[in-house]
């Protein structure tokens, strides 16, 4: 394999200088290679997180914001539309219109902090804020991986074509590049983490199809924000 799916991949989660755009098709075919997003993203914030030293709530300030900058709050944007189709009362069709809609309501911005307050709070009360964060970013784009491949789409868009390139496979290869997290996570809380990963994608994929008949990118970015504050929580209640 080239670095170009890597390069990619990149270039879609991160707004870090990283030179001519790369073919988005060579990641799309490799879906499972999204966890190492969260490598990345989860050190730069990992080491803000650590530049604080032993003050608790800066560092999971700065750790926090550092992975919403580094992504151009990306999946935030997905997390406040899907807060707005979650709220919005009426027809499948008037929660399709309030999810894609540019504009962003009060469901939206009651979602967006509600998970983001969370997240803070958790990630203030463990005992290592880098290690945290880190978890939280790969195990929130393990997320990404698996609700690629079995959240089914209800409209044209990226998800759309990250999912027709994906393979159920790719489902199964995704977990391994979370392994490396043993190096700093116990075995046992590390386990649990990602069972309330799978869990989170599972319920997001059955809330999306109830509401908007499928997933979309949108969906798919709140899974990875909602998925990345619970892993918090749950490091935060087990190291």
């Amino acid at each position: 394999m080239t670095l170009e799916p890597i390069v990619a991949l990149l270039q879609f989660e991160t707004r870090l200088p990283l030179g001519k755009p790369a073919d988005f098709g060579r990641f799309a075919a490799s879906p499972w290679l999204y966890p190492l997003a969260g490598y990345i993203v989860g050190g730069i914030a990992a080491v803000a997180g650590f530049l604080m030293g032993a003050r608790p709530l800066l560092a999971a300030a700065m750790a926090l914001a550092a992975a919403l900058l580094v992504t151009g709050f990306h999946h935030l944007d997905g997390l406040l539309d899907f807060g707005d189709g979650l709220m919005a009362h009426g027809s499948r069709d008037k929660r399709v219109a309030a999810l894609t809609d540019r504009a962003i309501g009060a469901g939206g911005v009651g979602l967006g902090l509600l998970v983001t307050l969370v997240a803070f709070a958790a990630l203030s009360s463990v005992p290592s804020v880098w290690v945290a964060i880190l978890a939280g970013e790969v195990l929130g784009r393990l997320g990404l991986a698996w609700i690629t491949v079995a959240g089914r789409p209800f409209r044209d868009g990226i998800h759309a074509t990250l999912h027709r390139s994906s393979q159920p496979v790719h489902g199964l290869i995704a977990p391994l590049l979370a392994i490396p997290l043993l190096l700093v996570i116990p075995s046992g809380p590390l386990l649990l983490a990602g069972t309330v990963t799978a869990f989170t994608v599972a319920g997001m994929v059955a809330l999306g199809d109830r509401l908007f008949g499928g997933v979309n990118g949108d969906v798919a970015g709140a899974t990875h924000e909602i998925t990345r504050a619970l892993v918090i929580v749950t490091l935060a209640l087990t190291l």
